[in-house]
């Protein structure tokens, strides 16, 4: 395997954060600790070539400018391509932030609010039901109140994944053809409403399928495909003309790919085709980008919702965005909300200094995806990192891996 890690490419200076990037300055001069940026580098070489990934890129920004963006390993484990800064990645949840966004833009153009039920926008949402586990037995009953769009946006819907459990309402999921690329959005949602929730609205955080019914929410309310939407009001206006719901033939070459099967389990590693259309558009993980796409989209957060003269989200309702919105009185199930953590609408926030097994600052806020992209928004370092590779089974490790060495190097 050692002969991955010297695929690579070299580091690049700080630049302004524009395709394609143009030197501006040293890391050193961003209160960046160039040894130290080094030194993570050096750590994820010895990942590939010990075969934890095949390749990564990592992005680091402060004020604004690109301190550090560098591609290590190879691109795809089957060819000879290195990792390159332009590789193209299936983002899966990292779709989901964009998606909240675009949501969020409707609720400033007056046209929903946080508090609406959702069976306004999708009727089939009225007559769902909460399943009750007694005596091994489902049982149903009705919810106290709707499921709202707030609570798709924090995941207290009631909704799940498939992945997230094996009660009775998972396998129902499980079953079914919910994880289907072929069926539209509409159809998606109306199977997904006809799954008993597996909690009362508003009591549980369970990461769930909540943002494709966001998705399909824009749909109706703008009158648009979601891909023609977010096009629309984020993509095009942030210049991430390489991010979609696939990939044209003519980047084959660019794309990042795992291992077929997983180096610490052997189990196979199956990921969707990034060069096929999908009928379903899926706003909880369809998208694929790049790492400096997923960057403008980083800087403009960063920037309190604008970027080069082009206002995506008002300054108050990214605030209101990045703060946690489960509180004391909601159960958090799973283990994707580390200790100190909280969820706002569309983002993971930081609610204490410490208590999680990495660092980091209050305040912060991020989001992953499931193939092993990871980025954060840090606004008391005004620090922020893109980290791109295709390494499902790695993800938890990877990403505590690359906080742990991006923050030992903030001077």
């Amino acid at each position: 395997m050692t002969a991955t890690a010297t695929a690579t490419a070299a580091p690049q200076a700080t630049t302004a954060l524009q395709t394609p990037p143009v030197p501006d300055a040293r890391p050193e001069t961003l209160g960046l600790s160039r040894p130290r940026l080094q030194a993570m580098s050096d750590a994820f070489k010895r990942e590939i070539d010990k075969g934890t990934v095949p390749g990564v890129t990592v992005l680091v920004a402060r004020g604004g400018q690109i301190g550090w963006f560098e591609a290590l390993g190879k691109q795809s484990p089957a060819g000879a391509a290195p990792m390159a800064r332009d590789s193209i990645f299936r983002i899966f949840s990292m779709t989901k932030p964009i998606v909240s966004v675009g949501i969020m833009a409707l609720v400033e153009d007056g046209l929903l609010l946080l508090s609406d039920a959702v069976a306004k926008f999708i009727p089939e949402f009225a007559s769902q039901q909460v399943g009750v586990v007694k005596d091994g037995k489902l049982e149903l009953v009705p919810p106290t109140r709707p499921m709202t769009v707030q609570d798709l946006l924090r995941h207290t819907s009631g909704l799940t994944y498939e992945h997230q459990g094996d009660g009775p309402v998972h396998k129902l999921y499980q079953e079914s053809r919910v994880r289907s690329r072929k069926i539209s959005n509409a159809e998606h949602a109306a199977l997904v409403a006809g799954f008993p929730l597996v909690c009362q609205p508003g009591a549980e955080f369970n990461y769930s399928r909540s943002t494709d019914i966001l998705g399909r929410i824009i749909e109706v309310v703008s009158g648009r495909t979601l891909g023609a939407f977010l096009t629309e009001r984020v993509l095009a206006p942030l210049q991430m003309a390489e991010t979609g719901f696939s990939t044209s033939e003519a980047n084959a070459g660019r794309l990042a790919e795992p291992f077929a099967a997983d180096p610490w389990t052997g189990d196979k590693v199956a990921l969707f085709n990034m060069l096929e259309q999908p009928v379903m558009e899926s706003g909880g993980g369809g998208l694929v980008s790049t790492t400096m796409d997923y960057a403008r989209f980083c800087l403009m957060l960063r920037n309190g919702g604008t970027l080069d003269g082009n206002r995506i989200i008002g300054r108050k309702t990214l605030e209101l965005m990045a703060s946690d919105h489960l509180g004391p009185g909601v159960a958090i199930n799973g283990t994707l909300l580390s200790p100190g953590h909280g969820f706002g609408l569309g983002f993971a926030v930081r609610k204490e200094a410490g208590i999680a097994p990495f660092p980091g600052s209050v305040g912060q806020y991020f989001w992953s995806g499931i193939a092993g992209t990871f980025f954060w928004i840090d606004p008391k370092e005004d620090l922020f990192a893109v980290f791109m590779s295709q390494g499902p089974g790695q993800r938890d490790y990877t990403r505590t891996l690359v906080r742990d060495l991006v923050y030992a190097a903030v001077d």
